[in-house]
Parts: structure tokens; sequence; C-alpha cells
């Protein structure tokens, strides 16, 4: 949801955390909190990027590295790793980042559509770019990081390996 700002345009907040060396901005709306790295159980047969889940007050949450999502190589989880937990569309899942910057409040006609990269680049997960000074913060589609097949595929192997529901 935006809000409108001191100009009179509106604006959304995002959390910016950051991976490889770059900024990302998820919107605030979606995230419900911020965890430091834990271990998580690993669930046998999912893809590459899905860590496993981890146990949130009783909630069972699928957990996703964005490197790994994202085509990067793989790093050491370190002080500064941390657990992003999201929901979207009532789903909770975590994404794990190399470390959480701040919060900005980005103007909607401050956000520039994602340009024309060809084939060779997937940015099905971004919905905008913004420019906060001399940095470039790419704003993140938190609905396309963890694909409803996805999602299902661990719903069936949690309730395969124990009648657990992967969702909350």
């Amino acid at each position: 949801m935006s809000q409108p700002s001191i100009n009179g345009s509106a604006e959304t907040q995002y959390l910016t955390v950051n991976l490889a060396h770059e900024e990302y901005g998820i919107d605030i709306l979606a995230v419900r909190e911020i965890r430091g790295w834990t271990p998580v159980t690993r669930i046998p047969q999912s893809p590459h990027y899905v860590l496993g889940v981890l146990n949130l007050r009783g909630a069972i949450v699928p957990v996703i590295d964005l490197r790994l999502r994202f085509g990067l190589s793989r790093e050491e989880y370190n002080a500064t790793t941390v657990t992003v937990i999201i929901t979207v569309a009532g789903r909770q899942f975590g994404v794990v980042v190399d470390a959480v910057s701040d919060v900005l409040d980005v103007a909607d006609d401050a956000m520039r559509p994602v340009p024309d990269m060809g084939t060779t680049v997937d940015t099905e997960y971004l919905k905008g770019l913004t420019s906060i000074g001399d940095r470039m913060v790419l704003l993140l589609d938190a609905d396309k990081l963890l694909q409803p097949q996805d999602a299902q595929m661990l719903e069936a192997a949690l309730n395969a390996a124990g009648d657990v529901k992967a969702v909350a």
C-alpha cells in the first residue's frame, strides 16, 4: 500500500537487503520479521535454492536462499546473514540474505521499469529499480520469489515426511 509523500506523490516503503554486493528492496508490508541465521531442516527433493524449513512459533516455514534463487554462488553464512520472513498471499516463507541495510521511502514516480535485458537475464523477480543518491536499488516482486508449484511441492514433501503443513 502506498502512502502520500510530502510532495503529494505516493510512496512505498522497502526494507533494503544486501546480496552479493547489490542492494535489493522488499516491500515492507510483506515483511513479518527479521531473524538471525539459524540452521533449517532440509526437505528431500526440494529445489536447490530451498534450504529447508524452520519452526516459527509452531508454523513450519520454507526457507529459500536468495543467492541460489538468483543463480549466484553460495556463500558461507556468518554473523550478518539473516532470514527475512515474508508473507505473500497468506503464505509465510523465509529468504536468506547477506545482510539487512535499512528502510527506504520510494516515491512511486521514482520507480523505474526494469530494462529489457534480452532472454539471457531473468528479471521476473524484479518490479522496478530506483536510485537513492549514487546507489541503485533493485525492487523485488515478493509474489514471484516462491513460485506456487514450489510451495505445493514443499507442502507435499512435508506431508509425506510427517503430516505437517508447510504454511501457517
